[in-house]
């Protein structure tokens, strides 16, 4: 009967801590950034006069050890030029509001134009990149803000949000260390490459599975403690 009672237990230790790996790895799996497209109502003054355009604008970010390069997608062009743009004559550049745990503004630039631009055609934007450091632990928000289209050795157009528009993305960051600064505003210009974009999604629920997960590891191993000793007798 002894021997009975203990196979039913061993089934229920190893039960229990398939449960908590379970856990654990919904823990490491858990999304650290929401994302969205978001409509981006522009509008530019040029050399040629007012202009204005509405594009969906994509926030993404890669983690690169304590930093994040922050990737900045436009979908349409905002503005256009009267003339054609030589191969290599147009660099945008725009600077993104930073809310939540940090203030502020991040400074995201793109790269020359790879190919001839016809004149009253919309430039394409393409993708605007910039290195993000924490300065604070918590959720910092990442919204479009000013937009400078230069060209021809002259800030071409400057386009400024008129909607208001909500954050494209909210990143959940944790300062190196494990320390808060409260310091100055972030900034940065710094360009970098690679990576795969994060999962996006709620934060709260994960963390609290993963608490779980942890109980329920410590609980199993200590019912595998006890039932090796309790065999070994």
């Amino acid at each position: 009967m002894r021997g009975a009672w203990i196979v039913p237990y061993r089934r229920r230790a190893a039960f229990t801590l398939a449960a908590a790996v379970a856990g654990s790895a919904v823990l490491a799996s858990a999304p650290a950034a929401q994302a969205a497209v978001v409509d981006v109502n522009y509008a530019c003054e040029t050399k040629i006069g007012p202009k204005g355009a509405v594009s969906p604008v994509d926030i993404k970010a890669v983690k690169n050890g304590s930093s994040y390069t922050i990737t900045m997608s436009f979908e349409k062009g905002v503005s256009d030029s009267p003339i054609e743009l030589p191969k290599g004559v147009m660099t945008p550049r725009a600077e993104l509001k930073l809310g939540g745990a940090d203030t502020g503004t991040l400074k995201v630039e793109g790269t020359p134009n790879t190919a001839a631009i016809p004149p009253n055609t919309p430039i394409k934007i393409g993708q605007l990149t910039g290195t993000y450091t924490p300065k604070k632990s918590g959720k910092v928000t990442f919204t479009a803000g000013l937009l400078t289209v230069h060209a021809l050795g002259m800030d071409a157009a400057v386009c400024t949000p008129k909607n208001n528009p909500a954050p494209s993305l909210e990143l959940d960051v944790t300062v190196a260390g494990g320390s808060s600064d409260t310091g100055s505003d972030s900034g940065g210009t710094e360009s970098t490459s690679g990576g795969e974009l994060p999962k996006t999604g709620p934060l709260d629920s994960a963390t609290a599975l993963g608490t779980l997960g942890g109980t329920v590891l410590l609980t199993g191993a200590a019912g595998v403690l006890w039932l090796t000793r309790r065999t070994a007798r």
